[in-house]
Formats: structure tokens, sequence, C-alpha cells
């Protein structure tokens, strides 16, 4: 990184920008241009007692039936982290000490908060509330539990299809959106503030991280060269299962996305922030769409449960169609019925798989399931 009279220049195209008094620009041009990966930052006063023991035994445990001779399962939890490549010498300072790395996939919540206060990962469903959202998981723990959470808010919120490989049946929802999630947690700047995201849409799922580019724009399949934003981290996820191989990510991302939305394509852009998009349009969703009226609900749901459905669940049903967000009491008032009563015919509509809560009690809504 180079200034002329003073003035800071950056290349962008035909063009030449003066960022001098653009400190953010400034800084994104000194992380692009660093050789130094910052999940290589050595902490010297970074302990073992500062990780969560935890992680160390489920890593292992994972390994026990599928790998059984895998090293990591005799190891210390230091050797362990030597092995990975996370403990290392700040060639500037001489210091020796585990790495960001290290922090970040063992550390305790409070460690990571210390050494990385702006580290989080925001899970978001805005499907019906559009100026808000339905549905959110604010993420501020290790990459490890940040997968394991992210999946599950993708499982919660979205179908599976039936599918096979070969003979055998898998998931094609976790074989797609796993992809998606280690690329959003693994090949991210973590020295940026900038959130990364995941958001669920009525139409397509969309992630946004910031990013150290080697390239710009979209990203074709046939015709890129991957590059490891954080090696060391990458390999660990590939490791344990949490990824492939660096470059085959991308490949099973357009492998599985055209099965999972029957024709639907990926986008996946490249720049200062990482974007990738997964169609949802043609996703056959089990949930009850706005522009369905509440006669076919009834008689979808009529049909399937019959008379033991019963006529107050049916009126609590097209009360709740008409107003997602309507609560216990609200459905007590307008049908002149005690709160326990509705209660009770509420929690009989989720046994029966008719009613599903989205988000907590106090902000979220329902969904009707009749497929």
């Amino acid at each position: 990184m180079h200034s002329t009279n003073g003035r800071i220049f950056d290349r962008n195209g035909d063009g030449d920008l003066d960022i001098t008094r653009q400190w953010f620009l400034v800084t994104n041009l000194y992380m692009r241009k660093n050789s130094a990966h910052s999940e290589d930052q050595v902490f010297p006063y970074f302990e073992l007692a500062d990780c969560n023991p935890d992680i160390f035994k489920r890593i292992r445990a994972s390994f026990v039936y599928t790998e059984p001779d895998h090293p990591w399962i005799k190891m210390s939890d230091d050797e362990l982290i030597r092995s990975a490549g996370m403990y290392k010498r700040d060639p500037i300072t001489g210091k020796s000490g585990m790495t960001l790395a290290a922090a970040l996939l063992f550390g305790k919540d409070e460690t990571i908060f210390n050494i990385l206060p702006h580290h989080k990962t925001d899970a978001i469903l805005r499907v019906e509330n559009l100026d808000r959202y339905d549905d959110r998981d604010d993420i501020r723990t290790n990459l490890i539990d940040s997968f394991d959470r992210l999946m599950a808010f993708i499982a919660k919120h979205l179908p599976d299809k039936f599918y096979l490989a070969g003979v055998e049946r898998v998931s094609l929802r976790y074989q797609l959106f796993r992809e998606i999630v280690s690329n959003l947690l693994i090949h991210r700047e973590f020295a940026n503030r900038f959130p990364a995201k995941l958001i669920i849409e009525r139409d397509r799922v969309r992630t946004e991280n910031w990013s150290l580019p080697r390239g710009w724009g979209a990203i074709d399949p046939l015709n890129f060269a991957p590059y490891p934003k954080n090696p060391v981290i990458a390999k660990f996820f590939k490791e344990i299962g949490r990824a492939d191989e660096l470059g085959s990510g991308v490949r099973n991302v357009f492998r599985y996305t055209p099965v999972y939305t029957r024709g639907g394509k990926p986008e996946l852009v490249e720049g200062d922030v990482f974007r990738a998009v997964v169609p949802l349009q043609s996703v056959e969703s089990k949930t009850v769409r706005r522009e369905t009226t509440w006669m076919e609900v009834r008689d979808k749901v009529r049909c399937k449960f019959g008379e033991k459905f019963g006529v107050s669940s049916e009126k609590i049903l097209q009360l709740i169609f008409k107003n997602k967000r309507l609560t216990a009491e609200g459905v007590s008032v307008k049908l002149n019925i005690s709160k326990r009563a509705v209660e009770k015919q509420l929690a009989k509509l989720k046994d029966m798989s008719v009613l599903e809560r989205v988000g907590p009690d106090k902000g979220g809504y329902w969904q009707i399931i009749f497929d």
C-alpha cells in the first residue's frame, strides 16, 4: 500500500479513487493488501482455561464411530490445537500463543466477546412481517455452535425433500444449506465489523458476509479459482465434516439448488460483501399463503381430519386465518369462551399438525398447515 503526495488511491477498473479521508475504505484496502490472514492473529494471553471444554469432547465423540483411528481422539486439548495449526509465533512481536482461529472455534462466549466484540451471525425469517422479522436468532458464539444453530434455524423454517443419492436417501436441504452456512461462517473477514446474515424470505434465502475478494462479480462454477479466506478454519471444518474441499462447496450449491427448487439457479456474487442467493419460488411450501382462501383451507382440513376436527377448532382456525398474530385471549373474547378452553383447542391443533407456532409467544404468529 502506497501514498502519493500524502494522498491514498484505490485502483477500481480504469479509474483511481481518492480515498485519503475515507478511513473505512482505507482500512478495507489495507486488509486486501495484507498477505497475512486475520485468523492467524496471535493472542499470547489466551489460554486453555478460556476455551469451552465441551467443544473438544464433542469433536472427539464425532470421530468415535466414523474414524475411530483419528489422531485427535487421543490427543490432549493443547495437542489438538497445535495439530490443527492454531498455535503460532507472531513474526513481528516474537510472542507465541493461540490464534484468533482457536478462539473462534473453541473459545467460551465471553472470551470471544472480549477478543472480537462485534462477532455475530444474524439468522432472520422475513416472510409475513417485512418491516422487521417473523423469527430471529442472534448468534454470538463459537463457529461450531453457530453452524448447528443456523442449520436448526433452516430446518425450522424450510421444508426437506425426498432425494436419493444412488440407493441411499439423504437430506437434500442439509446437503445444500450445509455449503451455504459453512461458506458464511468460514470464508469471511472477521476483522471487519459487518455482521454476517442469513435471511429466509418468501421466495429466496440469502446470505451476506464481509470478504476479502480476489475477484468481482458473479461466480461461474465452471470457471473460477477458489481462494481460501481462512485456510486454518476451513481445514478444520472439513476435518469435522462441516464442509468439503475448497471449491467443492461452490459446485455443490450449483448442483443441489436446481433439484431443491425444481430448476432454480443460485447466485454467488463476490465483492467486499460476498452474497449468496438460493431461490425458493418453486419449492412447495407446507404453509398456507395469504392468497389461499378460507374455504380452500377449511375443505382441505376437513378432507384430512373429517369429523375428528370439530366445530370449535374450525372456528378458532378461521379466526387465526384472518389474523395470524391473534392470541389465545383474543380468540376467547371473539368466541365468548374461556381462555383455558381456547388454549386446549390450540394445543390439540398443534398436536394434529394443523397449527405451527413461529417465533416466541410475544411477537410470533401462527401458520396453518394442511398438506
